[in-house]
């Protein structure tokens, strides 16, 4: 092969590679989103229709259903630990960014899953392996807005976030 077609060749591996759809969607930890910050809680669609998705009991639901969870996100490079606060409960994920990881889900709906975490341009996309189908969640940014939309089946939870300086 000539030197030019066998750089040609390179290249458009390097570019098929980059654009397949099996590809990883991670991208290096300098190029994502800044996540850092507490966020206060602006709404919260279909919570309910989600905990019901996930077969949580009827008490528990309309008790998490009136509350305004916060966040805690602390960001350091793919590393990632988020924290959901509430009067209630308090739940904390931690994980890096594209390896998979058993995900304990006591005082959500009391499963095991397993979590893989990875990014998709500027957002988070989550996918949780386990009993239910279909189940994880996206996470981006809008301005100073963070938007959360958790999945299980064809139920679609969206939830919007505020910055705010604690």
């Amino acid at each position: 092969q000539s030197s030019h077609t066998h750089t040609l060749h390179r290249t458009l591996s390097k570019r098929l590679h980059q654009h397949t759809p099996c590809s990883p969607l991670t991208h290096p930890a300098d190029m994502s989103t800044n996540f850092n910050g507490y966020w206060k809680m602006l709404s919260n669609e279909h919570f309910e229709d989600y905990m019901k998705a996930l077969d949580v009991n009827i008490a528990i639901r309309k008790i998490a259903n009136l509350l305004k969870p916060d966040k805690e996100i602390i960001q350091n490079g793919d590393h990632m630990i988020i924290k959901t606060l509430s009067t209630f409960k308090n739940y904390i994920m931690e994980f890096d960014v594209g390896r998979e990881f058993e995900e304990d889900l006591s005082g959500v709906d009391d499963r095991k899953c397993m979590t893989t975490v990875n990014w998709r341009n500027d957002q988070l996309v989550c996918e949780q392996k386990g009993e239910k189908i279909g189940r994880g969640w996206t996470q981006w940014m809008e301005g100073d807005e963070l938007h959360l939309e958790m999945r299980v089946g064809d139920v679609v939870c969206k939830q919007v976030f505020k910055k705010v300086q604690q």
